[in-house]
C-alpha cells in the first residue's frame, strides 16, 4: 500500500510531466498559412517587377521586394488545364493525363491541397478552376470550393458556392472573387489554412473593369518586330498568321473583319493589348487588399503568399498570340513568393534557375511541413532559395499535343536549357517531321529571331540538344511517346463555348 507521501510525489511528477507537455505543445510554432494567387495566361514580363515599361503593378512588386523573384519560371505545357494540373500534382501533363482543356483533374490522383488536408489545414478554393469545363461541383482536396462552369465572364459569373447554392454575384470578376476569398479569411480558423485563388485575368475575352478601361490609351503600341522575321521559320508559323491564334485573325474578337494584314490594322492589335494590360491592374488592386487583410489581422508574417500564373501568353511574337508553342513569351512564367520560411522580408531574392510549374507542389508541402507527394516530377525549391542547391536542374522538356478543337499549332517536344533550345514538331505517325525543326541561342537571342537549324557551326550542339531531350522524356517514363495525328493549321474559328 501507497503512503501519502509517495502518492503525493507520483501525482506531482505526473502533472509536472502534464504540464511540461502542454507547455512544449503551446511553444511548438504554429505552422504557416498558404495565400495561393494563380493567375490565368498572365505573362511573365506583364508586370513592374519583371520588367513591363507600362502596366504598374505596385502591390505584386511589394511581394518580390520582400520575397523571391524566380526569374526563369516555366510551365511545361502551355495550356490553361494541363499547366494547373501540373501545378497540384507536380507531374507532367503524360501522367497526369490532363493534357488538353476538357479533361478533368483525376479524382484518385493526390495533390498538395489534398496532402496539407491529410496533415490538418483548412483548405479553400475560390474562383477559376478550369479543369473540367461543365463541371462546377466540389473538387477532393478542398473543405470550401467556390466555382464555375467553364471560362467565367468578367463580369456578372454564375459560380457554385460550395454546392450549397448557384446564382450569379453580379460585379466584376476580380472584385467578386477577392470579396468572397476575404470572406472567408475572416472566419475563425483553428487550423493553419490553405486559400487558393483563381483569377479569370488576364484570360481572353479581355475586359477590364471601367476604371481601368482607358488606362493605356496613351501608350502607342506596335506589332513586335518579330512577327515580320518569319523566312526562317517553320511554314506553319506563317500559316497561323490569319487563324483564330494570328495577328492578321479576329484576335479574340477585337477585330470584327478578318483577316486583316494592313499596316492600319494595328489598331485592332493595340486596343487588345490595352484591354489585356488593364485586366491585371484590378489583379493587382486584389493582391494589395488580401496583404492588407492579413497585415491588419496580424497574418501576414505566418503566411506563405504564391503569386503566379499558369502559362505564359504570346502576343504578336513570330505573328503569334495565344499560347500553346515552345516559344519564350509561351512557356515563361511569373512566380514571386514571399515567406518568413525564405528569406526575410529586409533581404529579398532573385533566382536565376530554371523553375518548373511541377515543383510548386513540393515546394509548399516541404514548406509547410506536410509529407511529400511520391514519385513526381518536380521538385522542392525550398533549399535552392535558402541555400544554394548545386545539383539543381539545368535544362527542362516540354511538350505539347495537337488539339482539333484548336487546330493551329503542331504537336511541340522541345528541350530548354539555361542557354539553348531545340524545338521539333513530330507528325504523330512515327515517320520524319513534317516541319522545320527551331534552334536557338538564348544567351545571345533571347527573343528568337534567329533560327540555328541549319547552322553548319551548330551540328555538335543539335546532336546534345536531341540526346539530352530523349534523356528528360526517358526519366519521366515518356520514351513511348503517343500523340495525335498533326492534321495541318485549319483556318476555321473554335467553337463559341470552348474560346
Amino acid at each position: 500500500m501507497k503512503t501519502p507521501l509517495i502518492t503525493t510525489l507520483v501525482a506531482i511528477s505526473f502533472l509536472a510531466l502534464f504540464n511540461g507537455l502542454t507547455l512544449t505543445a503551446a511553444a511548438a510554432p504554429r505552422r504557416p498559412n498558404v495565400l495561393f494567387i494563380l493567375c490565368d495566361d498572365l505573362r511573365w514580363d506583364a508586370l513592374g517587377c519583371t520588367g513591363s515599361p507600362h502596366v504598374k503593378t505596385p502591390h505584386i512588386d511589394r511581394l518580390a521586394r520582400e520575397g523571391v523573384l524566380f526569374q526563369n519560371a516555366f510551365c511545361t505545357t502551355s495550356l490553361c488545364s494541363p499547366s494547373r494540373a501540373s501545378i497540384l500534382s507536380g507531374l507532367y501533363a503524360h501522367a497526369h493525363h490532363v493534357t488538353n482543356n476538357f479533361t478533368e483533374f483525376p479524382k484518385d490522383l493526390n495533390s498538395f491541397p489534398r496532402s496539407l488536408q491529410a496533415a490538418g489545414y483548412e483548405t479553400a478554393y475560390i474562383g477559376k478552376w478550369h479543369m473540367g469545363e461543365e463541371n462546377d461541383q466540389k473538387r477532393p482536396g478542398f473543405d470550401y470550393f467556390v466555382t464555375h462552369k467553364g471560362q467565367g465572364k468578367y463580369f456578372d459569373t454564375e459560380f457554385n458556392l460550395n454546392d450549397q447554392e448557384k446564382k450569379v454575384l453580379p460585379g466584376y470578376y476580380t472584385h467578386v472573387v477577392t470579396k468572397l476569398a476575404s470572406d472567408w479569411l475572416k472566419r475563425p480558423h483553428q487550423k493553419p489554412w490553405l486559400m487558393m485563388l483563381g483569377h479569370k485575368a488576364p484570360h481572353s475575352f479581355y475586359f477590364p473593369e471601367p476604371k481601368y478601361q482607358h488606362a493605356f490609351d496613351a501608350v502607342e503600341i506596335k506589332y513586335p518586330q518579330s512577327a515580320f522575321e518569319l523566312d526562317d521559320k517553320p511554314a506553319w508559323i506563317r500559316q497561323r498568321l490569319p487563324t483564330w491564334h494570328g495577328i492578321y485573325g479576329p484576335l479574340f474578337e477585337w477585330r470584327k473583319t478578318f483577316p486583316d494584314a494592313r499596316p492600319e490594322a494595328v489598331k485592332d492589335f493595340a486596343a487588345m493589348t490595352r484591354a489585356y494590360w488593364g485586366t491585371i491592374l484590378s489583379v493587382d488592386d486584389s493582391v494589395g487588399q488580401l496583404y492588407e487583410q492579413l497585415k491588419a489581422a496580424g497574418q501576414l508574417e505566418q503566411t506563405i503568399i504564391v503569386f503566379m500564373g499558369d502559362n505564359g501568353l504570346l502576343n504578336g511574337e513570330h505573328g503569334m498570340v495565344d499560347k500553346r508553342t515552345m516559344h519564350e513569351p509561351s512557356i515563361r512564367i511569373p512566380l514571386i513568393v514571399r515567406s518568413q520560411e525564405l528569406t526575410s522580408d529586409q533581404k529579398p531574392k532573385k533566382i536565376p534557375q530554371l523553375v518548373l510549374t511541377e515543383d510548386i507542389a513540393p515546394s509548399i508541402l516541404e514548406l509547410c511541413g506536410a509529407p511529400p507527394l511520391k514519385n513526381i516530377h518536380g521538385q522542392s525549391w525550398k533549399k535552392l532559395v535558402q541555400i544554394g542547391d548545386p545539383a539543381w536542374r539545368t535544362s527542362f522538356f516540354y511538350h505539347y499535343n495537337y488539339e482539333k478543337q484548336f487546330p493551329y499549332t503542331p504537336n511541340v517536344r522541345g528541350v530548354r536549357t539555361e542557354d539553348w533550345k531545340y524545338i521539333h514538331y513530330p507528325h504523330g505517325d512515327g515517320q520524319p517531321d513534317r516541319h522545320m525543326a527551331e534552334l536557338y541561342y538564348l544567351k545571345r537571342d533571347p527573343e528568337e529571331r534567329h533560327n540555328l537549324i541549319n547552322s553548319s557551326d551548330q551540328v555538335a550542339k543539335l546532336i546534345e540538344l536531341k540526346q539530352e531531350l530523349s534523356r528528360l522524356m526517358s526519366e519521366v517514363g515518356l520514351a513511348d511517346d503517343k500523340m495525335p495525328l498533326d492534321a495541318g493549321i485549319k483556318p476555321q474559328l473554335p467553337d463559341q463555348k470552348i474560346r
